[in-house]
């Protein structure tokens, strides 16, 4: 698997993914991401660049054999400060359970210890979804809390809340 920075012409790929109602099930509820709005929100956010990660982008196109597999997600929690980057991963459901999520995931996390010198990677989901808690564990997160965020609209399993993991230089690998 490689991964790789975001262009535009990826859009179709973005809009395929976020067109799948199970990829986006605990993100809208199933409802597909309207193409203009990948166009116009999605695609700046996957292709932004983050100064105090010396330029590199937040988010990452996967890629097995130049098959697009989906994005990995390490970005700042602030822009200004990569003391504390954002785990995260969407795939096409076709892949899901080929391991890509868990072998993406630990990459970027010891990429972020060993050489961005980061200090936390932090990641949430909803707390019914045992497919991304899996990966998290798998990838050498560490569970933190449990909470209750605020949805803009009430999608199924939201009434259970969210899960939050994390990891250290300290605590990472794990044992």
């Amino acid at each position: 698997m490689e991964l790789s920075p975001f262009t535009e012409h990826d859009e179709p790929l973005i809009v395929a993914l976020d067109g799948d109602p199970e990829v986006m099930r605990y993100i809208s509820g199933g409802r597909p991401t309207p193409p203009e709005v990948v166009r116009e929100r999605a695609m700046p956010q996957l292709m932004r660049r983050y100064a105090c990660l010396g330029g590199l982008p937040g988010f990452w196109a996967a890629r097995d054999g130049g098959t697009f597999l989906g994005w990995f997600e390490l970005r700042p929690v602030r822009d200004d400060s990569a003391d504390t980057v954002e785990l995260g991963y969407r795939l096409r459901r076709e892949v899901w359970g080929r391991g890509y999520a868990t072998e993406g995931a630990r990459a970027l996390v010891e990429w972020a210890f060993t050489d961005l010198g980061v200090r936390r990677v932090t990641a949430n989901t909803m707390a019914v979804n045992a497919g991304s808690r899996r990966v998290m564990e798998k990838s050498g997160l560490r569970f933190l809390r449990a909470f209750t965020g605020e949805w803009p609209e009430r999608i199924e399993g939201s009434e259970h809340g969210e899960v939050e993991y994390d990891a250290t230089p300290t605590t990472w690998p794990p044992k």
